[in-house]
């Protein structure tokens, strides 16, 4: 079937198309796609319907990319960037590469939490644009589509993060912006270098808004 996990991917020119294809994919690479580790992978593709697993026990495609047998490797198309887990460690199992996926799985928009945020500290992107809003608000799928549209021009140069202003744990980067709920929803711009900030609050996310604020952060 077509939703069978993960897909197997016997050559170079399969894998690549497969990591093109997505956002976020994952590939293990294993000598011996029946082996107790590439069982536990097969149990964490079945625990992420979303994101696309593929298989590879191919020594070409091993080579091509640098892996070592028995690796699991999630590539993002964000920034480029892959992530490694060496799956010979025998405390590695289903549930840890869940969150070892789930940590890193960076997205052109990426919504902010204490799970993703290792994997936004993480990123090879200095530039964090934050969308500041009620995610309860009728407003807010139209503000992400114009935000994840902006989101498309600067891939690969700023990182766009959905904040959601009801989460308790969000409350302390509102603070560190100097916001208050009731000055929602803003954006805010950050450089993680030298934690350089600006803060922009508007009535409504336009995508020409956005990218001038981008813009004029970048100059």
């Amino acid at each position: 079937s077509s939703a069978e996990k993960p897909i197997l991917l016997n050559n170079i020119a399969d894998a690549e198309a497969f990591i093109s294809g997505a956002e976020v994919a994952v590939i293990g690479f294993f000598q011996d796609p029946q082996s107790p580790e590439a069982e536990q992978f097969r149990l964490a593709a079945g625990q992420i319907p979303e994101v696309p697993f593929g298989l590879s026990s191919s020594a070409a495609v091993l080579s091509h990319y640098g892996a070592s047998t028995n690796t699991v490797t999630l590539f993002r198309r964000v920034d480029s960037d892959r992530r490694d887990l060496d799956m010979n460690d025998r405390d590695v199992d289903a549930k840890k590469l869940t969150r070892f996926i789930r940590m890193n799985e960076l997205r052109l928009v990426t919504e902010y939490n204490p799970v993703t945020a290792v994997g936004v500290m993480q990123s090879s992107l200095q530039f964090n644009l934050l969308l500041i809003t009620d995610k309860m608000s009728p407003k807010h799928p139209e503000r992400m589509r114009k935000f994840r549209t902006a989101a498309e021009l600067y891939k690969g140069k700023i990182l766009f993060i959905l904040l959601d202003s009801n989460l308790k744990s969000n409350e302390r980067v509102l603070s560190y912006f100097q916001l208050k709920k009731s000055q929602l929803p803003a954006l805010a711009m950050f450089h993680t270098p030298d934690d350089e900030h600006d803060v922009l609050t508007v009535e409504e996310i336009s995508i020409e808004r956005v990218q001038d604020f981008c813009n004029r952060f970048l100059q």
